[in-house]
């Protein structure tokens, strides 16, 4: 008898199986392209290993969101149908990545625009879409989970979310590929542990302790690899390449078929082979960029406070320290790097309570916990806030002590 699968060797999960169907959507070269985004754009200049991708991650996602749809199948909770709109969904949830990952994203905010909008145009619109249709699924409904949109709250949040399978994924990978200490979690008990209550995603109470554990080690993750200092480097680099480039490439113009064209290297490639006069400094960032000739972070401070962020305006910040230093506005950069410590759930709202079940004499009892009664999630509860100024090397004295003045009494 033919099998209906594949077994793919996988760092992560040792074995990632995947059906002829979803093999169908992983052929694709829609989603091949995926192979060519790097999941941590400019991580690898820093950490030479992190060269994993947006593929990969994807494949993961579409995995451990499996294992919590068998983990409540066995429970009562959901039925084999929904297992596997869940992996399809976990499958599809990054398919409109534009390149270099969530750094693409920054540029693309500025049109109202986000990665899920062109994830959604592509699984409703595209061949993709129509695979999924040919093999007997809702791609609405796919969309929509993928995307944190559906009516089955319990759903979207098995993809996205405090308890997700993304980030239990990205956590996991991130830590392998980086080599950082601070990503290990305890996604299996995780999984296994996750109950619905009132539509909404739970867990077991004797879980807790790894739902600490995965929270403190997102925050680890985002101080010492995400928001690493060289890392921004490298990105505020790319960044500015990006904003210089656009009017001239159209990278943001969101045609479907441009867009699906759109990698790291196809972006590099095009501006490393400008002529175009206009486009000189941003030829400039992506030769140095690839040269790993990275600008020079010269002042930093993590802020307590996300109201002192409001008050800072970058545009006023760069002229205040071009006058006092006396170097070119446009050679210097500030970047200000924020994320919510805890995860924001579907509905992009920041995720305040988890529903903790109990089982005592086969009786189940719930209670919605706040965040901030957990001890160690408490602690880091809020928005991780990192102000860098950075500047080419011949500028770096001159803009290090305009800026200490400028901004030394930031807290």
């Amino acid at each position: 008898m033919k099998k209906n699968y594949l077994d793919i060797i996988d760092p992560i999960h040792d074995f990632i199986r995947v059906y002829n169907h979803e093999l169908q959507l992983i052929d694709n070269p829609i989603f091949q392209r995926l192979r060519r985004i790097r999941q941590l754009s400019g991580a690898h200049l820093t950490y030479p290993a992190a060269q994993h991708t947006r593929f990969e991650h994807s494949l993961g996602v579409m995995h451990i969101s499996g294992q919590a749809g068998y983990a409540l199948n066995e429970k009562g909770i959901l039925k084999h149908d929904d297992i596997e709109i869940l992996r399809l969904a976990g499958l599809l949830h990054d398919i409109g990545h534009g390149p270099f990952s969530h750094l693409f994203e920054e540029i693309i905010q500025k049109k109202k625009m986000s990665h899920e909008d062109f994830g959604k145009a592509i699984i409703l619109k595209s061949e993709i879409g129509d695979n999924l249709t040919k093999n007997g699924y809702d791609k609405k409904l796919v969309a929509k989970i993928a995307f944190g949109d559906s009516k089955f709250q319990y759903m979207n949040e098995i993809v996205s979310g405090a308890l997700s399978a993304d980030m239990m994924d990205y956590l996991l990978r991130d830590g392998y590929f980086t080599g950082a200490e601070h990503a290990k979690i305890d996604h299996k008990r995780i999984t296994q542990s996750l109950e619905v209550h009132r539509q909404k995603l739970a867990l077991e109470r004797s879980a807790l302790y790894s739902f600490e554990s995965m929270m403190h080690s997102r925050y680890q993750m985002f101080k010492a690899v995400y928001f690493h200092k060289t890392v921004r480097a490298a990105e505020v680099m790319l960044l500015e390449a990006l904003r210089l480039s656009d009017d001239e490439f159209g990278f943001t113009s969101f045609n479907m078929d441009n867009y699906i064209q759109l990698t790291d290297e196809y972006i590099l490639s095009k501006l490393v082979s400008s002529k175009s006069p206009k486009l000189k400094q941003a030829r400039q960032f992506a030769i140095d960029y690839q040269n790993r000739k990275l600008l020079k972070c010269i002042f930093e401070r993590i802020l307590t406070s996300p109201s002192n962020l409001g008050k800072i305006k970058t545009s006023e910040l760069r002229a205040a320290i071009s006058k006092k230093s006396k170097v070119d506005e446009n050679e210097i950069f500030i970047d200000s790097s924020i994320t919510p410590s805890i995860p924001l759930n579907p509905s992009k709202k920041e995720s305040k309570q988890i529903i903790l079940i109990t089982r005592e004499n086969g009786k189940l009892s719930a209670q919605e916990m706040p965040i901030s009664k957990i001890p160690v999630v408490s602690a880091i509860s809020g928005y991780m806030n990192i102000l860098r100024i950075y500047t080419h090397q011949k500028n770096r004295n001159k803009v290090e002590i305009a800026a200490k003045s400028i901004l030394g009494d930031l807290k």
